[in-house]
């Protein structure tokens, strides 16, 4: 395991950069959320760095989901089938995480993008993962709360941000400046040559239109500190960070 692969941010934050993908374990003394859980191919890193920060599978109080997509969800159903971890989503991200229907980038759209840079071994490397595995959830429940922190370790305020997908949820931690913000704003991906806070390349996205506002939503957390679904820690303001990834969406349209 390469020494960058998990990253402390803040006191019980750390951000664990996957094959591909990130996901963030919030530590509140012998309890556990998960924010996203990467690839099922990332199950043995995961299992590993809960370890290694001192956390059984069992100590996992919760599995939070920003959205539905394989490389996000790919331990989930393991984690509450095994250990009975619960599953939560934004009530929209629901049916997808239950495949009712699949919200996912399609092989056909990968094909007519694969001249572009990074997309060909990017695909590759998502099918050895399980990228086009079953690993729906089969008892996903939607996020417990009306609004505000969430009863879980951390304490995550969530933000819905559809855009990626129609449920898609971004995660503040207001008391450390901090969002999680899945896919809806990140700083790199092997698809990309763009560096920095980014929106995902549009064959990744459901909606373009309502990804380019839910960048106005994760502005308005007023954090400092970006830990997104895929690509590097960035710090600086989210308000900043928003301004650049707008701007290279406008160039890309």
């Amino acid at each position: 395991m390469r020494e960058t692969t998990r990253v402390q941010v803040a006191d019980g934050v750390h951000l664990v950069h996957g094959s591909d993908t990130n996901w963030v374990v919030l530590s509140e003394g012998d309890a556990v959320t998960l924010v996203d859980c990467g690839y099922p191919g990332d199950r043995e890193l995961l299992l590993r760095t809960l370890s290694e920060l001192g956390h059984a599978p069992e100590a996992v109080v919760a599995v939070l989901v920003t959205h539905a997509h394989n490389d996000h969800i790919g331990s989930a159903e393991y984690l509450n089938r095994v250990h009975g971890t619960p599953v939560y989503l934004h009530e929209a991200e629901v049916p997808h995480a239950r495949r009712e229907f699949l919200d996912q980038v399609a092989v056909g759209q990968v094909l007519r993008n694969a001249w572009r840079p990074g997309v060909l071994p990017w695909a590759v490397h998502a099918l050895r993962s399980g990228g086009t595995a079953d690993v729906r959830v089969t008892a996903p429940e939607p996020l417990p709360g009306a609004s505000g922190p969430l009863d879980l370790p951390g304490r995550p305020v969530p933000v819905h941000t559809p855009g990626h997908t129609a449920g898609h949820c971004a995660y503040a931690l207001p008391g450390h400046g901090i969002v999680m913000t899945g896919d809806a704003l990140v700083t790199g991906h092997p698809t990309s040559r763009s560096e920095g806070p980014q929106l995902l390349p549009v064959m990744f996205d459901k909606d373009r239109e309502r990804a380019l506002e839910s960048l106005g939503v994760i502005a308005n957390t007023a954090g400092d500190i970006v830990l997104p679904g895929h690509g590097p820690v960035h710090h600086g303001p989210v308000a900043d960070a928003v301004s650049r990834a707008r701007e290279l969406a406008a160039r890309a349209a």
